[in-house]
């Protein structure tokens, strides 16, 4: 299997444990520097390729590693992505707009193009794409990313019903606010981080959200116990997108 962004925050997490699952699990992503530590420290069947995922030529060597180290590549997850700093469309610079779709979507849409053929010719297998709550609402500020995570979606259903005779299964994942650097930390250009704009406390589930739960779904989607689900959303958010909910005291 190989995972994008995978020594970043969610994706380390699923590196690790498809890893601890027995899995082979090629780290890929754009910064070498913590895809070899993590590497180094998970072994020969963890190994690191660098990607660039807006780059066509870059999908194709990292597929080609992929097979040329196990074989067959059999899963794909599109976990690269990247925010914008919080403007208005107004205040959206052209250059922020074409960043963030190039890495969010067309490095999604590049993933899929390029894994494709390998996973025809593994008989088959799972594509999951790593998208956003806000790819299920409008979000003040984050136009770029906003508009990403809603085409993504488009883009899994439609590679869902072109690879699902080939036995290759394409969901989503919509995570909401989950306690990473790319939460945590102000992302370039912006002075704030996303987690001061959301407190937990309305949530029916009244925490942030920690990798591990994301991956234990990833787990599920890519396993056999989900061979019969493609083209689906998969929402995990402890409840932010139903709205707030009773106070623990409310009778």
């Amino acid at each position: 299997m190989l995972v994008t962004g995978g020594s970043g925050g969610q994706g380390s997490s699923h590196v690790r444990a498809f890893h601890a699952e027995g899995a082979n699990v090629v780290i890929a992503g754009i910064d070498a520097e913590r895809g070899a530590a993590l590497a180094d420290e998970l072994g020969t069947r963890a190994p690191f390729t660098r990607l660039d995922v807006t780059d066509e030529g870059s999908w194709s060597a990292a597929v080609l590693a992929a097979e040329s180290a196990f074989g067959a590549l059999d899963v794909l997850v599109n976990n690269a992505g990247v925010q914008n700093p919080p403007a208005t469309i107004e205040d959206t610079e052209q250059a922020a707009w074409s960043r963030i779709l190039a890495v969010n979507l067309t490095g999604t849409f590049l993933g899929i193009k390029v894994a494709a053929p390998a996973l025809r010719r593994a008989a088959g297998g799972a594509i999951v794409n790593i998208a956003s709550t806000m790819g299920l609402g409008g979000t003040a500020h984050y136009a770029p990313y906003v508009a990403s995570k809603w085409a993504v979606r488009g883009l899994t259903r439609t590679a869902a019903l072109e690879l699902g005779r080939d036995h290759i299964r394409v969901n989503t994942i919509h995570p909401g606010v989950i306690a990473t650097p790319f939460i945590h930390e102000p992302a370039a250009g912006a002075t704030a981080a996303i987690a001061d704009f959301y407190s937990p406390g309305p949530f029916a589930v009244p925490r942030l959200g920690e990798p591990t739960d994301v991956t234990r779904l990833l787990l599920f989607l890519t396993s056999s116990d989900a061979s019969f689900i493609t083209g689906s959303e998969y929402v995990i958010d402890g409840g932010l997108l139903l709205g707030p909910a009773l106070r623990a005291d409310t009778a």
